[in-house]
């Protein structure tokens, strides 16, 4: 049965992102994995000839500089890590473009950070950037920009970066390569999970934190990334990147890994960016009889069930709604500034123009501009 879904879904998908780890890419000495490299990159050249548009989010430019420098162990410090990986990133996109070159490809560089998916205008430039690489027979490798960024090189990011570029592209799947073979059940029995239909509760207890020899993400990023994406209505896989053929069997409809079925609904790209990538830049509270209008009658957000406003937010920033006991229901995107927020909470839309001089909306958020979080 299991094969039988996956030759049916991979059967349908056009599109890919595929998040190679920094152990995957490394041997047991932290220096980059040439032969690894190289058969990946002809993996997929292979799917690509077959005319599947492919995306790479790659980790592994700290660990390549650590080995040009000739260092044992990881830096604790902020800047060293930084120049870390801007030593490694040359040597990194160069081995790939070496292996890629050899079957008539290119791979281009896009460094990212995560403030590039919360700007819409940038968000959208990524997208046509690496459209635009696909139609040229370039392969886009996606790294995080560690020499900039400070949360996440501390902390790991990529795992979530993957998720943000195959929402941006709205690519049908996102396969997550690891040093692992998939989430297990119980690891010390090799009970590996083989479909998931449900990310919840009872399987992120599964997971138990740690973090492999040279990774910064674990299997919670990892977990995480597959959520977003198979609530989005894509498919993700977790599998072992060092698995002979693990790309081209996993597409081919193969048992790979473990994977994440999506739900039957796929969301648009616009509520895919206000749900996932853009940074909420208030909230407001609502009360219960609000919820139940969000939830469950899908209707806007009206003034009257606003019961209190955080923040200092313009109007068409996003900003989170929260119930009395700070859960995040939704997120969208808002009509008004925070100020007269303050002044017509609780109001009806009608008594808008007598306190605020104007009435440009009835909403303070339109449901075309309002996304449920789950």
């Amino acid at each position: 049965m299991s094969e039988k879904i996956r030759k049916e879904l991979f059967a349908g998908v056009s599109s890919a992102v595929v998040k190679v780890g920094t152990n995957v890419l490394t041997d047991d000495n932290g220096r980059l994995d040439h032969g690894l490299i190289g058969d990946l990159a002809g993996q997929i050249a292979v799917l690509l000839k077959r005319g599947l548009k492919l995306a790479v989010v790659s980790s592994g430019a700290i660990g390549a500089g650590m080995d040009a420098l000739k260092m044992t162990r990881r830096p604790d410090d902020l800047p060293r890590l930084q120049a870390c990986a801007a030593i490694g990133q040359a040597r990194l996109i160069h081995v790939f473009d070496q292996a890629l070159s050899r079957h008539g490809f290119h791979a281009a560089q896009i460094l990212i950070t995560r403030d590039d998916f919360e700007h819409r205008s940038r968000y959208l430039n990524i997208r046509h950037c690496i459209g635009a690489l696909q139609q040229m027979g370039a392969v886009p490798i996606l790294n995080e920009n560690d020499t900039v960024s400070v949360d996440e090189i501390r902390y790991g990011d990529n795992d979530i970066i993957a998720a943000l570029v195959t929402h941006n592209l709205r690519a049908d799947a996102l396969v997550l390569l690891s040093v692992v073979e998939g989430l297990y059940r119980d690891k010390a029995r090799g009970d590996l999970i083989d479909v998931v239909e449900t990310i919840d509760g009872r399987l992120t207890s599964l997971i138990d934190g740690s973090r492999s020899r040279s990774g910064t993400g674990g299997m919670g990023s990892k977990l995480e990334s597959a959520r977003t994406v198979t609530q989005s209505g894509e498919a993700a896989v977790m599998a072992c990147g060092r698995r002979r053929n693990v790309l081209v069997d996993l597409f081919d409809g193969k048992k790979v890994g473990t994977l994440f079925l999506p739900t039957p609904c796929r969301m648009t790209s616009r509520k895919r960016w206000l749900a996932f990538s853009a940074r909420s830049r208030g909230k407001v509270t609502v009360d219960a009889g609000a919820v139940r209008a969000l939830v469950e009658g899908g209707k806007s957000l009206l003034a009257g069930g606003i019961t209190q406003v955080a923040g200092d937010f313009e109007a068409g920033d996003v900003v989170a709604i929260v119930d009395d006991q700070g859960r995040e229901i939704a997120r969208g995107l808002a009509n008004y500034d925070a100020e007269s927020l303050r002044k017509i909470r609780g109001c009806k839309s009608s008594q808008f123009k007598a306190i605020l001089g104007s009435r440009p909306y009835d909403e303070v958020i339109h449901r075309d501009n309002l996304v449920l979080r789950s």
